[in-house]
């Protein structure tokens, strides 16, 4: 083997193009591992560094990492949906844990948190523990998914979701709701629609900005699509669906108070699968249910009408689209500075 390590900081830097085409062919390649997230991510407050591990000429295994200021001169190291690697090879494997770990000291992190894109399971767990990895108390990103096979035909799609959603979506259609393609224009509408979404439904919702960032990066290069649906030329709800390589997320939506029966927000979702499927994606990730349901997915296969609040009430929109629970390995930290970390989980458990 012919191993040689790369980084975005060097003086003949890994570049975008090498990078991109990495995470995208990868088979647990991940939007959030994408260059341009990086770059979303640095536009408010981390500093992105891609660490790749090249043999013979080939990158192999690669992450990209997050670093954000703390206090003067310590920092978090953080691996949203990575690192990519072959976890069976150990030479490989090594080369990338020794670089990220030389890396995250030079920059006084007091811990590195990864998330890897891996399902859940006894080996992949027992692997990142003997690598010197212990499960964090802190996830970042969903746990617990469902993703949607875009493999068949668009029939059969339609065919394998619950009824009740099968009818909502063909009710908004005759109930007089249009779904556009957002342009750059139709961000201001598309972020009070999300305010008004957080105010309704209690969550914490990123600034006007983030989003026009997201879209500037994403939506031009055919990454992303805005979509809006509307009725009597209101727009009533919108989504922001991305794509990389063969597979899709649903990552921001909202919608209006108003006009709520005509169930803009199926037919959102289904013309969003509708392009993801176009495009050549795989899967279409619906982005975060209860971590309960993928702890015990069969024990909620039947619609849960018994639990609200948290994700319940999106989970019972998500699960009608018909898709497969899938629940990943979750965070895991390497701790450099034990004290430091100790504070720094007991103070995110606060907020």
């Amino acid at each position: 083997m012919s191993i040689r390590i790369r980084l975005s900081t060097d003086r003949e830097p890994l570049d975008s193009k090498t990078w991109n085409s990495f995470v995208a062919a990868a088979p647990t390649g991940h939007l959030l591992q994408s260059w341009p997230w990086g770059q979303l991510k640095a536009a408010f407050g981390w500093q992105a560094v891609r660490v790749g591990v090249e043999d013979g000429g080939r990158l192999v295994a690669g992450a990209q990492v997050l670093f954000r200021s703390l206090l003067p001169y310590l920092s978090i190291a953080y691996v949203p949906k990575g690192p990519i690697l072959d976890f069976g090879n150990q030479e490989i494997s090594e080369a990338l844990l020794s670089a990220l770990h030389r890396l995250a000291r030079q920059k006084r992190a007091i811990l590195l948190k990864i998330e890897p894109e891996l399902p859940h399971s006894p080996p992949v767990a027992r692997q990142l523990q003997a690598w010197g990895f212990r499960p964090s108390p802190q996830t970042i990103q969903p746990r617990s998914t469902i993703h949607i096979d875009l493999r068949p035909g668009l029939d059969e799609i339609l065919a394998r979701m619950k009824s009740k959603t099968r009818y909502n979506v063909r009710l908004a259609e005759r109930k007089g709701v249009l779904v556009r393609e957002g342009t750059a224009d139709d961000l201001p509408t598309f972020y009070g629609l999300i305010e008004l979404t957080g105010r309704r439904d209690g969550f914490a919702v990123h600034s006007r900005e983030y989003y026009r960032t997201a879209y500037q990066l994403f939506v031009p290069p055919g990454l992303a699509r805005l979509f809006l649906a509307a009725y009597r030329d209101e727009v009533i709800a919108g989504l922001m669906a991305f794509a990389f390589g063969q597979r899709a997320w649903y990552m921001y939506g909202a919608s209006s108070d108003r006009e709520r029966n005509r169930m803009p927000n199926h037919l959102l979702q289904w013309q969003a699968i509708r392009w993801a499927r176009e495009r050549g994606c795989l899967t279409y990730d619906l982005w975060g249910i209860p971590d309960e349901v993928g702890k015990e997915p069969e024990k909620y296969k039947k619609t849960v009408t018994g639990r609200q609040g948290g994700l319940w009430g999106v989970y019972r929109f998500k699960q009608g689209f018909g898709g497969q629970v899938v629940r990943y390995v979750g965070a895991y930290d390497y701790v450099y500075r034990p004290a430091l970390a100790w504070l720094y989980d007991k103070a995110a458990a606060w907020r």
